[in-house]
């Protein structure tokens, strides 16, 4: 028995009816919180170059994979093999220039034989180029891969410059929007200012996902920096006005520059 029938056949026992209470009471949706926290918790690892760890969120990540397909083989709807081989045909289809015969040698012409492969394996048949795009997905990652899905049909700026100038207009709207007091607008104007500003990240080869988190991380460690200066000062954060949690700020963010 290989390792991952051992997984499945603990999985299988876990789920028996003599087997854990807790493991019983899953389902497909109740299973889907730490799914997601399981896979970010797999993205957290790789950002730190934990091997260790690593290793251990991608089992953790597996287990999930395999309890979702235990309780389908309990509906009689599929068994772990049966998603084994989808996806193993899936790959060999869609590599023609491994497996068989293609022209795609450098990435940009695989990443769009893979496209069009699967546009073709659509089952929604004569269905829409982006309709392939999953609802599901963050709407930070969803703007970006919808941005670079157009971009392989040739629905994109070439120059970077056009791309500022797109997110200079936005803001211009956003202005005038918040001006007209029009909440509608306002949140119209919005959304179309984040979505230039993912692909002014695009543009410059970078992932607005992995900016924004970085910029997110940048910000917590400022903060805590104020909120230990006023401390030192014998205050506490909710006690002081704006102006002087501002200063702090400033004079944070200068000695920051040459830590960030």
């Amino acid at each position: 028995m290989t390792g991952f029938e051992k997984l499945c056949e603990i999985v299988a026992r876990l789920r028996a009816p003599d087997g854990c209470p807790w493991d019983r009471e899953q389902t497909h949706e109740s299973l889907l919180p730490g799914l997601l926290e399981e896979a970010y918790e797999v993205v957290g690892a790789v950002r730190a170059h934990d091997t260790a760890n690593l290793r251990e969120e991608l089992g953790d990540l597996l287990l999930l994979v395999v309890m979702q397909a235990q309780i389908a083989s309990e509906g009689d709807h599929f068994q772990i093999d049966d998603v084994i081989a989808e996806v193993a045909g899936k790959l060999v289809r869609r590599h023609p220039h491994v497996f068989a015969t293609s022209n795609a040698r450098d990435t940009g012409a695989v990443v769009k034989q893979w496209e069009a492969i699967k546009r073709k394996e659509s089952k929604t048949g004569g269905a829409n180029y982006l309709d392939t795009l999953p609802a599901a997905l963050p709407a930070l990652m969803r703007a970006q891969k919808a941005q670079a899905k157009a971009s392989r049909v040739g629905f994109d700026w070439t120059d970077p410059a056009d791309v500022i100038a797109k997110v200079e207009e936005e803001i211009r709207e956003t202005k005038e929007a918040i001006s007209s007091k029009n909440s509608a607008a306002i949140a119209d104007e919005i959304g179309d200012l984040l979505f230039a500003v993912v692909d002014l990240a695009r543009k410059n080869k970078l992932d607005a996902e992995l900016v924004l988190q970085a910029a997110n991380n940048k910000f917590v460690r400022r903060f805590s920096r104020l909120e230990k200066e006023l401390q030192a000062r014998g205050k506490e954060l909710g006690e002081v006005d704006l102006a002087e949690m501002d200063a702090i700020w400033n004079a944070v963010k200068v000695d920051a520059n040459s830590k960030d």
